[in-house]
């Protein structure tokens, strides 16, 4: 113990010399190493949040956010001072959920000064990427749509478009995924445990947001809310900088907050301590959990008040911006919609829509017909998805309970509207039921977000071509006819930055040598040029060279996180993403199990002659949904008895990657050479994360599913292993199942009842797999059609494994995936949202 204890000083004094050698001196706008190391020192020393004289990884990162934070500071206020002389019309991205991923990576590449940390680092005794892996993902998202929204973030910064995200500041976001032989295990989220030293605190931005009440009627006939809880709304700003450009917009999170004059101190010291406290109670509820569990009334009523704290607080904000910058002018309302364009990210924000409409009218004073033209030339709606339990649909009694005077607009937007139909479309009263906005089934009554978004906004808008047409042609078909020019396709994107010059600098640095320039970075269209290099046996070297430094950089974190040994020189093969049963992770353990049963028969030189391969699954389970977690839980069952065959393990590994995040995501996509996007035809909307794994190189086995289908025609159809049933053929297929037409492939059958006969173990899987069998019926009849695309989804992984053993032929496909990625940039998706859905500029601060 005392030998310990000598070490650890002997440390901290060896630290403390270094820092002796480096003045502690601010330099907040320095560019040099020298100079940032004085300053990481100058906030190690006087910007302390732990004990002194410790300098240790954690303590060293702080410093080190604080010492960019202090750039990115300057540029922020620079970026909105400019903005509020310009007074350009600007952007208001809603969102509940965003994947930020770390920040400090991101920063210093976004400020071109990856090199000066790394020196200045090495000044003080560290390391730049041990620095980095000190940070946590911030916890304020789930999957695709936070990711997205972030993607987002960057590209309107980095394309100098006047723009801000609103969001909420989750103080435990989602879950951290545990995994025990138990299966998955879901614990708070730590994030937030000491603080976030990219957030900005604003006191001096706070709105009261109400809950419940009533509403009353003045004499004149106008309506006011009134009575009810109320909660204030403290904005915290998260700075999002852009690549090589001065312009810092903002991400602005809500936190909610009860004040001091709701707490009771008369109860508290008559011993009635939860009483005293309530609303602050109530207040911690909302900003606690992303998607808290909603089976109950209480639970129902969590998720509906995160929603409209978010819309209130954010429009409130946004109307507050708008007077700001009219100065000591008369407010003109209808100039409203040429300043303002706000965007809601999926139905979760959909209640902005009576929000402004309540406020415009209550607040401001406005008619109906007034509020009406200024909201709907407003708000702009983006769907992701058909699934029917992501299309909200809320109950009128919990609105109403919560809600009162945002019902009342509801219930007035839908008579209106059926009011409409009946006058200029009497072909399409009997489709009214399914049209209006309020479900009022006496059994199950209900409010339709996304009824409520097309009727109210300008725009509505899928994420890929194939989900916008199936949006056109059948969800929102009926809409289209009335509306036809309100629908728009919007192919996502994801930022070059973050998912190829920064998690990837091996390939990064060889794809700006082969090309001449890195202009690629903002410019994504220039990889098609790669193409004409893609049989040069130098670059194909190169590229070889560099996806194995980072399969073994992945084989390393495998190792550290799983205790599970992979070997670089198999194919490694990834599906990472939340796990549901439309995409299909069941699709892929099922191949895997008859992989592992056919290596088992083999004699040993047969075996040497198959394509090794390391399959990697990783997601979050939803704690509610039992099927998902089932496959969590069969997944590593299967892994824990491949991985330990000694017989096999040479030429198969199994492993689940826990808890799955942003940062999770740059270790794994640049190591990948095979990803699975296997969803079910037509029920994946876009997918980010294809496009992430094709720019890095890495081929794709998957479905004529959402962005699938442009990547396939954009990297080139031989470049892509298809498989499955597509779109249009699905619901036929589903109904000859249910009439008992479905004969199933024998290694379907045989590698399902492998799973039965307990060779993985003996928890009961039968439910699981029972959800594949039979022809109809809850959890029954296989609706995601896994056993009809099994033979054909096998057959594709045989053409996977013949390809990778001519080395020069993947390494060609793999040049040319990348090559073919340039569509994909979130900086191509959002320059068509500014023009042709937000009608923004770019707003570029200039140059001093």
């Amino acid at each position: 113990m005392a030998e310990a204890t000598v070490k650890t000083n002997g440390a901290a004094t060896a630290k403390a010399k270094i820092l002796e050698k480096i003045p502690p001196i601010a330099h907040p706008l320095a560019k040099a190493a020298t100079e940032i190391a004085s300053n990481i020192n100058y906030h190690a020393q006087y910007s302390p949040h732990f004990s002194p004289f410790k300098f240790e990884p954690e303590q060293a990162y702080y410093a080190t956010a604080e010492s960019v934070h202090d750039q990115l500071i300057k540029q922020w206020n620079e970026t909105y001072s400019h903005y509020h002389q310009v007074n350009p019309k600007q952007t208001y991205y809603l969102s509940m959920e965003y994947l930020q991923g770390r920040a400090l990576t991101n920063a210093v590449g976004n400020l071109d000064l990856q090199v000066a940390y790394a020196d200045a680092l090495k000044q003080l005794g560290h390391d730049l990427e041990n620095i980095v892996e000190q940070e946590k993902d911030a916890a304020l998202g789930n999957g695709g749509l936070g990711r997205l929204a972030s993607c987002f973030l960057d590209s309107m910064a980095t394309l100098n478009l006047p723009a801000w995200g609103y969001g909420l500041r989750y103080r435990y976001g989602l879950f951290k995924q545990r995994i025990t032989k138990a299966g998955q295990e879901e614990i708070a989220e730590d994030w937030l445990e000491k603080f976030s030293p990219w957030e900005v605190v604003r006191h001096d931005v706070v709105f009261p947001i109400r809950f419940f009440g009533q509403v009353e009627v003045n004499p004149n006939g106008s309506r006011k809310w009134v009575g009810g809880e109320v909660i204030q709304a403290l904005a915290y700003d998260v700075p999002i900088p852009g690549y090589k450009t001065k312009n810092t917009n903002s991400l602005r999170l809500w936190e909610a907050k009860a004040s001091s004059n709701d707490f009771n101190l008369f109860q508290f010291n008559e011993g009635e301590y939860e009483s005293a406290a309530l609303l602050h109670s109530s207040a911690q509820q909302i900003c606690a959990v992303l998607y808290p569990g909603d089976a109950t009334e209480n639970g129902k009523l969590l998720r509906l008040k995160q929603q409209y704290f978010l819309c209130s607080a954010s429009l409130r904000d946004i109307i507050a911006r708008f007077k700001e910058r009219n100065g000591e002018k008369e407010i003109q309302w209808s100039e409203f919609p040429s300043k303002v364009a706000v965007q809601l990210n999926d139905t979760h924000p959909t209640l902005a829509i009576p929000e402004l409409m309540r406020v415009l009218m209550d607040d401001e004073g406005l008619g109906w017909d007034e509020a009406w033209d200024i909201t709907s030339k407003t708000v702009a709606y983006t769907n992701h998805t058909v699934l029917p339990e992501a299309l909200e649909k809320w109950s009128q009694a919990v609105m109403w309970k919560l809600l009162p005077r945002h019902m009342e607009i509801i219930t007035e937007i839908d008579k209106r509207f059926i009011a409409l139909i009946k006058s200029t479309r009497p072909d399409l009263e009997s489709k009214l039921s399914s049209l209006c906005i309020l479900d009022n089934n006496p059994q199950k009554a209900v409010v339709r977000m996304a009824n409520l978004c097309v009727v109210s906004a300008h725009t509505v808008n899928g994420v890929a071509q194939l989900h916008s047409d199936i949006l056109k042609d059948e969800l929102f078909a009926d809409y289209v006819s009335i509306w036809p020019t309100k629908f728009q396709n919007k192919t996502n994107g994801i930022t070059p930055r973050r998912w190829l010059k920064f998690c990837n600098p091996e390939l990064s640095q060889i794809i700006t040598k082969w090309l001449k320039t890195d202009k690629w970075v903002t410019n994504l269209d220039l990889l098609t040029n790669l193409r004409q290099f893609a049989d040069n046996s130098e670059l194909q070297s190169e590229w070889e060279s560099a996806k194995l430094a980072s399969k073994k950089r992945l084989a390393n974190y495998v190792l550290q996180v799983t205790g599970v040994s992979i070997d670089p020189n198999s194919l490694f093969d990834i599906q990472v993403k939340r796990i549901h049963e439309y995409k299909r992770q069941l699709l892929n353990i099922l191949g895997a199990v008859y992989r592992y049963k056919k290596l088992k028969e083999m004699n040993p030189e047969d075996r040497k002659k198959t394509t090794p391969r390391t399959i990697m699954i990783g997601g979050k389970a939803f704690a509610t949904y039992t099927n998902a977690i089932r496959i969590v839980k069969l997944v590593n069952d299967v892994g824990d008895v491949v991985n330990s065959d000694p017989e096999v393990n040479n030429f198969l590994k199994i492993v689940f990657v826990p808890n799955y995040n942003v940062s999770v995501a740059e270790m794994l996509i640049p190591g990948s050479e095979l990803s699975q996007h296997i969803s079910t035809a037509g029920m994946e909307a876009s997918g980010t994360s294809n496009m992430k794994f094709a720019l890095n190189g890495c081929l794709i086995i998957g479905t004529l599913d959402g962005a699938n289908v442009e990547i396939r025609e954009e990297i080139g159809e031989s470049n892509f292993f298809l498989f499955g049933a597509t779109a249009d053929q699905v619901p036929r297929l589903r109904k000859e199942r249910e009439n008992g037409m479905f004969k199933p492939d024998p290694r379907f059958e045989e590698a399902k009842q492998f799973i039965r006969s307990g060779a993985f173990g003996s928890y009961d899987y039968n439910p699981l797999l029972d959800s594949l069998e039979g022809d109809s019926g809850y959890g029954r009849g296989d609706y995601f059609l896994v056993g009809y695309d099994f033979p054909s989804y096998m057959d594709a992984q045989e053409r996977v494994d013949e390809a990778y053993k001519d080395r020069k032929r993947w390494t060609k496909m793999s040049i040319l995936s990348t090559a073919g990625s340039g569509k994909f940039s979130s900086d191509r998706t959002i320059g068509q949202y500014a023009k042709e859905i937000w009608k923004i500029n770019e707003c570029a601060v200039p140059s001093a």
